[in-house]
């Protein structure tokens, strides 16, 4: 399903309590962004018990229970997970990955509130989730029937969001800072390959494990910890802030001449992750026009040359990173710069051609 409005996770708490309390919702969103976790406090926010249901490991007579015989008739028991005297919240996890005949089962149960003879306590919600076809997860189409059974509300990852919501649930600090310097490395698209990708979820993992090693981890352990849970160039950046945060070697201190670009082989990880700070260090400072340079800008732009010089002669691959257009092939530092980068470094920029 294709999302034409997109909310953050503090939308949805404020959504689900107008729409859950009166039509049963399904919350889309990519793998690992927080919708179940969301849909839990938001029932523990309410006082509800929460009851999970996972669609992938259903069939359809774990919804509708078993027949027994009474009074000669047969009769369908619901299961005890369902089957309850006071008000909860039941969520359908992944309900669009379960077969057709689990869906089908779910129609009564969503838009009646009703299995066989049993109905839903007064004041129970019913919310679903699940992965869109588009995030490589399994997903499965949902009839229309059931389409139209459902409130849609599609989520997105945020950054902003994320990281107050880090902040009262004690993520490792070097996770939280380093996402706020790069919010573009929360959430990237699940690739179609088997490898890890970077989500909330998957930051929250990566934090789980730096607390567990401690301080006495070791940058092989951290590499192996940072790729087995992030985007493989994320995994690279983010040993390289670890690097900066243990030897305090940071883009301030080499802009001011404190310090030089690491050249070593085994640095390149941390040479990378300055150049992506030194990249956007530029886009904030830099003016469109070289005319509109203030005096207290001047010292640091003709620093700014000089120091790509200097990335250039160590690495002409890591100092085309930081003059690269944007996705959409767009020049992002002004022009008046690239320019002078061209003529004081030809190479540097046919390299980016």
């Amino acid at each position: 399903m294709q999302a034409a409005v997109t909310v953050t996770p503090a939308r949805i708490p404020e959504l689900l309590l107008g729409l859950a309390t009166v039509r049963p919702v399904f919350l889309w969103g990519a793998p690992g962004i927080g919708k179940s976790s969301l849909v839990r406090g938001f029932a523990e926010s309410l006082g509800l018990e929460c009851v999970s249901l996972l669609g992938t490991q259903l069939a359809p007579e774990d919804l509708i229970g078993v027949p027994q015989i009474r009074d000669g008739k047969s009769v369908f028991c619901p299961p005890e997970a369902i089957a309850r005297d006071e008000p909860y919240c039941l969520f359908l996890d992944e309900l669009n990955a379960a077969t057709p005949d689990v869906q089908k089962a779910f129609y009564s149960l969503i838009l009646d509130r009703r299995v066989g003879n049993y109905e839903l306590p007064a004041g129970s919600l019913v919310i679903g989730a699940g992965n869109r076809a588009t995030d490589n997860a399994l997903a499965r189409p949902i009839a229309s029937a059931l389409v139209n059974r459902l409130t849609h509300v599609h989520l997105r990852a945020s950054a902003t969001d994320w990281l107050v919501w880090a902040g009262e649930n004690g993520i490792h600090p070097w996770v939280t800072d380093y996402v706020t310097d790069r919010p573009d490395h929360l959430w990237s698209q699940p690739p179609k390959t088997e490898e890890p990708f970077s989500t909330p979820r998957s930051w929250h993992m990566l934090s789980d494990a730096l607390h567990s090693f401690g301080p006495t981890l070791d940058e092989d352990t951290l590499k192996i910890l940072a790729h087995g849970t992030l985007t493989p160039a994320h995994a690279v950046s983010f040993c390289g802030y670890a690097k900066i945060v243990r030897h305090s070697h940071g883009i301030d201190a080499i802009i001011k001449g404190d310090a030089g670009w690491p050249n070593r082989i085994e640095d390149r990880d941390l040479l990378y992750y300055l150049a992506e700070a030194f990249r956007g260090r530029l886009i904030r400072e830099l003016p469109a026009t070289k005319d509109q340079i203030p005096p207290a800008l001047r010292q640091t732009a003709y620093r700014a040359k000089s120091l790509l010089v200097q990335l250039a002669e160590i690495s002409v691959e890591v100092a085309q990173t930081v003059i690269r257009d944007d996705e959409d092939g767009q020049p992002v530092l002004p022009a008046w710069f690239l320019v002078e980068a061209a003529r004081d470094m030809p190479r540097l920029v046919e390299a980016r051609r």
